[in-house]
């Protein structure tokens, strides 16, 4: 093999490793990412579709013994901003945020703006109660426990160890 066939092939394998990273990076960073668009929030059929206008929504989701809990980091909303909902599997936070900070300084005068809805579908570990969900909102995090139903809660079980 000549050496620019070498050269060529190296690059190629190159690409190939470069693009399967990428591509293993984005899916396992899809349940981090939020899109966010004007207008509408996007209908359930959209949540699996991912483009374009991405931002970072944190979130943790862990699991208690007879709850699911959610936190989302989301400042600068209202409780009243998000909409809600177990759908299948999964709990979809919907939101708009609207932030405005105007100030001046000497002859500048500064207005800076953050607009558009979001969404953002978090897989649940567990099977949940929607009905008796609760949910909060305190200093830009938003908390929300889903009590499990009977058939996902854990039993103890004691064994005597002989």
């Amino acid at each position: 093999m000549s050496t620019l066939q070498q050269i060529k092939s190296g690059i190629s394998q190159a690409w190939d490793t470069l693009l399967d990273g990428w591509q293993q990076l984005y899916r396992r960073a899809a349940n981090a990412i939020t899109r966010f668009r004007h207008g509408e929030a996007a209908d359930e059929q959209e949540l699996a579709l991912r483009s374009s206008g991405w931002g970072v929504l944190a979130a943790e989701v862990y699991d208690d013994d007879d709850k699911v809990v959610v936190r989302v980091e989301a400042p600068g909303m209202e409780g009243k901003d998000f909409d809600i909902e177990v759908l299948e599997n999964y709990l979809v936070i919907r939101g708009q945020k609207n932030i405005q900070k105007e100030h001046s300084k000497g002859r500048y005068h500064v207005l800076e703006c953050a607009y558009g809805s979001f969404e953002r579908a978090l897989p649940l570990p567990e099977e949940v109660i929607a009905d008796e969900a609760r949910a909060s909102y305190k200093r830009g995090v938003l908390r929300i426990e889903l009590p499990k139903s009977s058939s996902a809660r854990r039993r103890r079980i004691d064994v005597e160890v002989h």
